[in-house]
């Protein structure tokens, strides 16, 4: 039995909402930003099921994850990953063009593509344009082409990241409004860092703004029951329950990796002959907390100020405001010991951003980015006040 959760319906789903657009679903072309917490399945989900849909559906999907390589410039990453793509498209046994065979038979040259630009140039001062190049590519290819890019939030952590963006949302533009575009282009992105990724669609000053911006669709009870069944293929027996597995999972905030942690503790308990549902919370919980400490540690580093920050916004439920005013400015300096001005705010509010402990998810509208972490902290603080 296979390893990995495949989640087909899905993907599909999504291919047919990017690529065959309702009324309804046209905004996609704008681009699509998928945002959630790490270790949660969405570089999985893209490789093994969103990829495999698209192309199903006759795209030609360029994939790069900016964290593959932290040592290269984001620029660069996506720069070699389209030019990749295009020689692909030049060599005619490649992968590129088999697919296209496939779809389109005859109709593709069987000497591969021929650009009217110099590769190597791609990206370069004086050189093709991304737009130019894309375009070359829907026309010739008379298909969509699909630019994914894995945590695209360290696209705008540079200047020249911020300007290829800028790049991509000029491709965009020049090819997607064209009456009778033989195809069209779309970005998706997806990132681990919550408020970055939503700065991206939320703030006017970036490419993408106004995209749509998703919460990733986390795994749910179905993938716990798949590994349950491939634990009892193993042999083994004494497993928990699909509803106690299931409460286990969604307490480790949905993370695969720390759901197979448990069930290896749970194999290996000394404790199992308890019974497998009373032992699997237990272990579910403090691997949580475990979790949730590393989380806390870097508040803790960011200094008091920032812990006054984050108590204030994680103490609330759903979205905080006035994290700038007088009032919690005061509440802050009772929480400091000395007089905390409103100007001291904005910076440590952004450290804590910029460290993805909390998200902005309006104008004045702040919350925990993840929530299980502020679960922690506020049954910790429980627990001090019956102290």
């Amino acid at each position: 039995m296979a390893d990995i959760f495949l989640r087909p319906e899905l993907a599909a789903d999504m291919a047919r909402q990017l690529l065959e657009p309702s009324a309804l679903d046209i905004g996609l072309r704008s681009g699509l930003f998928l945002s959630g917490l790490r270790r949660t399945g969405k570089t999985t989900f893209l490789k093994n099921d969103l990829i495999p849909a698209l192309e199903a559906k006759g795209a030609l999907v360029i994939y790069v994850d900016l964290w593959s390589d932290t040592q290269t410039s984001p620029v660069r990453l996506v720069l070699a990953a389209v030019r990749k793509a295009l020689h692909e498209l030049q060599t005619p046994a490649s992968s590129f063009m088999q697919r296209l065979r496939a779809l389109r038979g005859a109709e593709v040259e069987m000497a591969g593509f021929k650009f009217g630009f110099n590769l190597d140039t791609l990206g370069e001062a004086g050189g093709v344009t991304l737009a130019q190049a894309l375009g070359e590519v829907v026309d010739q290819a008379k298909a969509n082409v699909v630019l994914i890019v894995d945590e695209v939030q360290h696209a705008i952590t540079t200047e020249d990241g911020q300007q290829m963006m800028l790049a991509l949302k000029a491709a965009r533009d020049a090819i997607n409004p064209r009456p009778a575009t033989a195809g069209h282009f779309l970005f998706i992105g997806t990132g681990s860092h919550r408020a970055m990724v939503n700065e991206l669609t939320a703030r006017r000053n970036q490419a993408f703004a106004g995209a749509t911006n998703v919460a990733y669709p986390v795994l749910g009870e179905d993938y716990v029951a798949f590994w349950l069944q491939r634990l009892a293929a193993d042999g083994l027996d004494n497993l928990p329950s699909l509803a106690v597995a299931s409460k286990a999972f969604s307490t480790l905030g949905s993370r695969p990796e720390e759901f197979i942690r448990a069930l290896r503790q749970l194999v290996h308990s000394p404790s199992l002959s308890s019974g497998a549902d009373v032992v699997l919370p237990v272990i579910a919980a403090t691997l949580r907390s475990a979790a949730a400490d590393l989380e806390l540690m870097k508040v803790e580093e960011l200094g008091v100020l920032a812990q006054a920050i984050f108590a204030r916004i994680a103490s609330v439920d759903g979205e905080t405001r006035g994290v700038f005013s007088s009032e919690a400015a005061a509440e802050y300096s009772k929480f400091v010991g000395r007089e905390v001005r409103v100007e001291e705010v904005q910076p440590v509010a952004n450290d804590l951003l910029a460290a993805n402990l909390i998200i902005r998810r309006g104008h004045g509208l702040y919350g925990v980015t993840d929530p299980f972490v502020q679960e922690i902290w506020r049954e910790r603080q429980a627990l001090l006040g019956k102290r």
